[in-house]
């Protein structure tokens, strides 16, 4: 019983979460939509910009260099046919899932919102994109995407130094893209902050899709070196 309630107070917890972050996502979006700019936005960037030690400047290139097309959908692809080919076909197909939905939402609010990129004679802007500013797709992507790998490692794998180490990636990335776009000159900090608040909302949708699943379809599946997954573990 007490398990039990110690559970119920848990899921209550976060789905007063996801309610807080969805309300910060609407006011933010409607902030974007309303006002023109930000002046601390610009503030942040130049802030951000003014770090220019070469290293720094080659991580946050590095850093982004995933998200753009095409290699985000071989990344995307790669990494969903070597699940599948470790026998986890239904986690093959969630990561999937993660992948597209992202994406696939970020354009629609983007088209939805129709916010100009930074300016050249603002900040200083590595490259001119062409698409709209409002959410940061990079940052949706590698939240929802490298976040379900995250949780995947974490919870299908063994504590070993490899589970660590993808951790450690996954992990990385979401944490430092955010500040590679700003760095780029290729999306205000509020773009940033917007994607963060969706992706997580992305993130929490495929999980609870992944889970749902889980308990209906492939449930024979290989685990941690031969381990049959079971409701508590998937739970």
């Amino acid at each position: 019983m007490r398990e039990k309630g110690l559970r119920r107070q848990r899921v209550a917890l976060f789905q007063a979460g996801l309610v807080l972050v969805a309300g910060a996502f609407a006011l933010l979006t409607f902030l974007v939509k309303t006002r023109p700019s930000f002046a601390l936005d610009l503030q942040i960037t130049k802030v951000i910009q003014s770090l220019d030690a070469p290293l720094f400047s080659w991580l946050m290139s590095l850093v982004s260099w995933p998200g753009f097309s095409p290699q985000a959908m071989i990344i995307t692809g790669l990494v969903v046919l070597l699940i599948y080919g470790f026998g986890l076909r239904w986690e093959a197909l969630a990561t999937l899932s993660a992948g597209l939905s992202s994406a696939a939402l970020n354009v629609l609010v983007k088209n939805l919102i129709q916010r100009p990129r930074p300016l050249p004679d603002m900040v200083n802007v590595l490259a001119t994109l062409n698409s709209y500013s409002f959410p940061s797709g990079h940052v949706m992507f590698y939240v929802s995407f490298y976040g379900f790998i995250g949780l995947l490692a974490y919870s299908l794998l063994k504590p070993s130094f490899q589970r660590s180490l993808l951790l450690i990636f996954s992990g990385g990335l979401v944490a430092l893209i955010g500040i590679s776009r700003i760095y780029l000159g290729q999306h205000w900090a509020s773009d940033v902050l917007g994607a963060y608040l969706l992706g997580c909302l992305t993130l929490a949708a495929n999980i609870q899709f992944y889970r749902w699943g889980k308990t209906r379809f492939f449930v024979q599946q290989p685990l941690a070196a031969g381990k049959t997954a079971s409701k508590e573990e998937i739970a």
